[in-house]
């Protein structure tokens, strides 16, 4: 699954031009040609809904580092493409808790990520667990795991909605609706009567004279 934002925490603050180079050598096309990475969205709104919150990014003081609003894709002159985008912000803009700022509160469903620096794991934690949603994160940290609010975690590894019978495949907070996830032993209960037995078997039946009204206990 997608990660829309990306926490560098410390030293791991240079790696940034590396990722706005990779993301540059994207290559996007319908989808359905040799070599494809990225197709186009769904609907027209879609594309304007995420160009438009690329552009929040700069009017927001963000930096657009790769910008994909503009991308030409030959043989689609009308197709609904943006192109491979990579955002900056930081934690302590002004519109961040007021606007809830859609570059980082509000899903994009396109190809952008969004880049907030932290000095420390806490702080990024924090970043996190403070977000309304809380579908998944990835981290190279075992902490993480433990102290980090979210329904699918990733310990070295990408992030993936498994649909084996131990995934739970669903998120917390603003990412999920009801009770219980859809995925694993929650959506096969989900479709499960439950039925309860309680049996007796020894050698010898029992046998006496008196009924016997207590509590049965487990000898």
């Amino acid at each position: 699954m997608a990660v829309s934002v990306a926490v560098l925490v410390g030293t791991a603050q240079s790696w940034l031009p590396e990722l706005v180079e990779r993301a540059s050598k994207l290559n996007v096309n319908g989808g359905f040609e040799k070599g494809a990475d990225l197709g186009p969205l769904i609907s027209p709104a879609s594309k304007a809904r995420v160009t438009d919150l690329i552009s929040s990014c700069a009017e927001e003081g963000g930096r657009i580092h790769l910008d994909g609003r503009n991308v030409q894709v030959p043989g689609y002159p009308a197709g609904n493409f943006v192109g491979p985008t990579v955002l900056e912000g930081t934690v302590g803009m002004r519109c961040l808790p007021v606007r809830i700022w859609s570059l980082m509160r509000d899903p994009k469903f396109g190809p952008v990520l969004t880049v907030i620096t932290s000095d420390t794991l806490d702080d990024a934690l924090s970043i996190i667990n403070e977000n309304r949603y809380g579908n998944g994160a990835v981290a190279t940290a075992r902490k993480f795991e433990s102290e980090v609010n979210v329904g699918q975690v990733g310990i070295k590894r990408p992030r993936f909605l498994s649909l084996c019978l131990c995934s739970r495949g669903s998120g917390n907070k603003g990412s999920v609706l009801g009770d219980i996830g859809f995925y694993g032993k929650s959506g096969i209960n989900f479709y499960t009567q439950n039925k309860t037995t309680t049996s007796l078997w020894r050698r010898k039946m029992p046998i006496g004279n008196k009924a016997s009204v207590d509590m049965p206990t487990h000898q």
